[in-house]
Order: structure tokens, then sequence, then C-alpha cells
């Protein structure tokens, strides 16, 4: 690659993290304030122990909580490093998803790719927190979906292996929530919560059928490994299943396809 194009390629993508630290600013604000119903844009970002409103200066993502050391400017109390975290993953996977799809050849599905993630971010923190999903945050799954399908159809791009037909949209809408749906109604919502239903719906219209069914395999494969794991560690058996989920959407969104041809190739189904 010629030094010019290399320094191009470095200085977009510095800006494509910067930009990604700060929407992931945003969501710690949705993290904390979806669940107890605050809104996200009427109150300033505000101290979680003595409520001071957090000057401008204070909130660079990830920057501010780095100089700070990590505590609050008024009161010196502790602010979690997850938001730090949160900042910075969503940056680091805004670039991640920008150079494997090159943002050159597919910029609209590059974009719609990492909105995705950022709801899954949210999801992920927010149901390990309260065991909770959003409805909101279902719904702008379910509009990704609604645009990557237009963005199909209309055939603004043609990105390989992750484009999918109407047909395995709608059916992958129902091809994992309704079994879930099934098993939150049989246990009345004590083996499965009704956000789960919801979020494989939408990412089954995100996705197609193929790689929600890929979705909900690496979900139930890495939620059983942590549920064996969380059971030793706290003694307890109860725990979010929507990160997991999250886990395999995530996953879905880029190799859910190839993955499902690899199973259905060694099982015999397609050759």
């Amino acid at each position: 690659m010629p030094v010019n194009e290399l320094v191009y390629s470095l200085i977009v993508y510095v800006f494509i993290f910067l930009f990604g630290i700060t929407i992931g600013s945003f969501l710690n604000v949705c993290i904390y304030r979806l669940p107890t119903g605050e809104s996200l844009i009427k109150r300033n970002s505000h101290c979680m122990t003595c409520g001071a409103e957090i000057k401008r200066y204070d909130l660079i993502p990830v920057f501010s909580w780095l100089i700070l050391r990590g505590k609050c400017r008024s009161c010196g109390a502790p602010i979690s490093p997850r938001y730090c975290v949160v900042e910075s993953l969503n940056g680091i996977l805004y670039v991640l998803v920008f150079m494997y799809y090159d943002f050159m050849y597919y910029p609209l599905r590059a974009i719609l790719v990492c909105l995705l993630f950022s709801a899954l971010i949210v999801v992920f923190f927010m149901d390990w927190d309260t065991q909770l999903i959003s409805n909101y945050v279902v719904l702008f799954i379910a509009l990704l979906g609604i645009l990557d399908t237009l963005r199909c159809q209309l055939e603004l791009e043609t990105t390989p292996n992750n484009d999918v037909t109407i047909v395995s949209r709608i059916i992958g809408i129902f091809a994992v929530s309704l079994i879930l749906l099934i098993i939150e109604l049989a246990s009345k919502g004590r083996a499965m919560g009704r956000g789960d239903v919801y979020l494989m719906a939408a990412a089954g219209l995100f996705l197609g059928v193929k790689a929600v069914v890929a979705a909900f395999a690496i979900g139930l494969v890495t939620g059983s490994v942590a549920g064996i794991i969380i059971k030793k560690v706290t003694g307890g058996s109860k725990f979010a299943f929507g990160p997991w989920l999250s886990l395999g959407i995530a996953a879905a969104a880029i190799w859910g396809n190839q993955l499902a041809d690899i199973y259905l190739r060694i099982t015999g189904f397609i050759r």
C-alpha cells in the first residue's frame, strides 16, 4: 500500500474511533437511564454519588476518565471503569467493522453493523445489571433490519456473504423467537424472559434465518458455559441470557451465513 494511502486510511480510522467513543458515551447514558425511565436528554450528565453536574470539559469520552483517574472532580468518589470500557469497546468495534467491510466499498453495511453493535452493547450491560432488555433498543435493532433490507432490495450495495432475501428475513423473525416464546410461556418467565424473545425477533429481521439460528447457537453455547461458571462462583443459578445472545448476534452479523453453511456441509444437508 502506498504511503499516502496508508496515511489516509489511518486518519480515517482515527476519526472512526473518535466517533465511536463519542457514541459510546451516549451508550453509557442509555445503559444507566433506560431501566429507571430517566430521560436520556433532559438531564445533563451527573455524578452518581453526589449528583453534581459534570462539566463539559470532563465529558470527553475515555480521556476525561483517564485524566480524572476515575474519580469525580466534585466529591472524589470513584467512577466505574466500565464507562471507559464501554466507550473504548464501541470505538474499537467501529474501527474493526469498517476495516472488515472496507469503508470505501461497503460503507452502508458497515454503518448499519456498527449501529447494531452499539445497540448490542446496551443490551449486554443493561441485561447484565437488571435482567431487563429495553423495548426501545429492540425496536432500534428492528429499524436497522428494515434499513438493511432496503439497502439490499434497492441494490445500493452488494455485500458478499451478508445480503439476504426478504423471505429469509421474515422467516428469521420467527425462527428462534417462536421457540423462545414457547419456552417463556411454558416456564411462566422463569427459564426465559420476553425481552429475549423480542431481541431474537428483531435480530432475525436483520440477519435472516440462517444467521439468526447461528446467533442463537453461539449464544446458547456461550450462555451455558457462562452459567456453569457463574453458578460455581456465586452459587446462584439465575443469570441474564441477553448478554450471550448479544454476543451471538454480533458474531452472526459478520460470519453467521458462513458458519451456518459450514454446519450444513458437515451434517450433509448441503454440499
